[in-house]
């Protein structure tokens, strides 16, 4: 199954109620009726197309469907101010048509795909030795399982990999780290349980230098109910490896959870402001009717959105193509 014909068939719970919502809007208007046809086409192919038309209900593109249009891209977690940009540029050169609603899967697809074009970024890979990329993220985010499917993949595609289990203050966390590890072939440090991860951090640093690794992915602390100690404890972290390498860390990976929806957009203004995020990766896109939310995070922000995670396999967790996410999160086909 390729990727999009599964992350297709997982945003089922955003794409139905885009879809739903879709319906209702050119259904419920008087002027949803069937698009005339001409009394007469030539050919099969031309009969054909001519029952299609006839079997798909229209509505005139107007002001009141561009609202409905909006609410609908707002209650879908995109956000006022996006879903107001996406429903504008979609009337451009419409207005006035008559839409079915896959015409206006089509456009909002393009429109979606088009704002999230600058964003999609490959995880980039540099030729530090190693790479050390630094993950943050709320407790809960999909942040350890992440990590541990970045690692398995990595370490597939012949990368040597260290993993630094640095959230040492919930033990679920290493066993979980340790686990993925275990499966990659790839080692994974730990500490006892409430040491200081600043010196777990150090201590990874010497031992991915020691051994030649390429790649070094440092787990985190998620906890936001003292803002100051997790800014200091990752300032920490960052003031300690930089003794090994100044230039570290080379990436810094916020996770986010697609069923917070806009409350994500809220994280992202904490973790800009406790560390140097460089790109998103977005988890659970599967579990939520919220997807629209990754659109305007990158509406708002502008940060490179490496992965996206709809589910709790190794491949489940892929590579961000904007077009795939747009046609997938509208329920429009390939």
């Amino acid at each position: 199954m390729s990727f999009f014909a599964k992350l297709k068939s997982r945003l089922t719970r955003s794409s139905e109620k885009l879809d739903a919502g879709l319906a209702a809007i050119v259904t419920d208007a008087p002027t949803a009726t069937p698009e005339p046809q001409p009394a007469a086409k030539p050919g099969l192919l031309g009969r054909m197309l001519g029952r299609a038309d006839e079997a798909e209900p229209r509505r005139v593109l107007d002001d009141a469907m561009l609202e409905g249009l909006e609410d609908l891209l707002i209650a879908a977690d995109m956000g006022v101010e996006t879903a107001a940009r996406v429903t504008a540029n979609l009337a451009e050169g419409r207005l006035g048509k008559r839409l079915s609603v896959p015409e206006i899967k089509a456009a909002l697809a393009a429109e979606i795909a088009r704002i999230m074009e600058p964003v999609a970024r490959p995880l980039p890979l540099i030729a530090a030795h190693p790479q050390v990329v630094l993950v943050v993220g709320v407790n809960g985010s999909g942040k350890t399982t992440t990590i541990g499917k970045l690692a398995s993949q990595l370490s597939a595609a012949g990368k040597k990999v260290v993993i630094a289990a640095g959230d040492t203050f919930r033990a679920a966390a290493v066993e979980q780290l340790q686990v993925w590890g275990s499966r990659a072939g790839v080692p994974v440090l730990t500490a006892p349980e409430g040491s200081d991860p600043a010196s777990l951090a150090f201590d990874a640093m010497a031992r991915a230098q020691a051994d030649g690794a390429d790649i070094l992915l440092i787990d985190t602390a998620g906890r936001l109910q003292n803002r100051a100690d997790l800014m200091e404890e990752l300032a920490k972290i960052v003031r300690v490896i930089r003794k090994k390498d100044p230039s570290a860390p080379h990436t810094t990976l916020l996770v986010l959870d697609a069923t917070t929806g806009q409350n994500a957009l809220n994280q992202v203004e904490i973790f800009r402001k406790i560390s140097d995020v460089s790109g998103l990766v977005m988890t659970k896109l599967d579990g939520t009717a919220k997807g629209g939310v990754l659109v305007a995070l990158a509406d708002r922000f502008g940060l490179p959105i490496h992965a996206i995670g709809v589910g709790e396999q190794i491949d489940d967790l892929a590579p961000f193509d904007p077009e795939d996410f747009a046609r997938a999160l509208v329920g429009a086909e390939a």
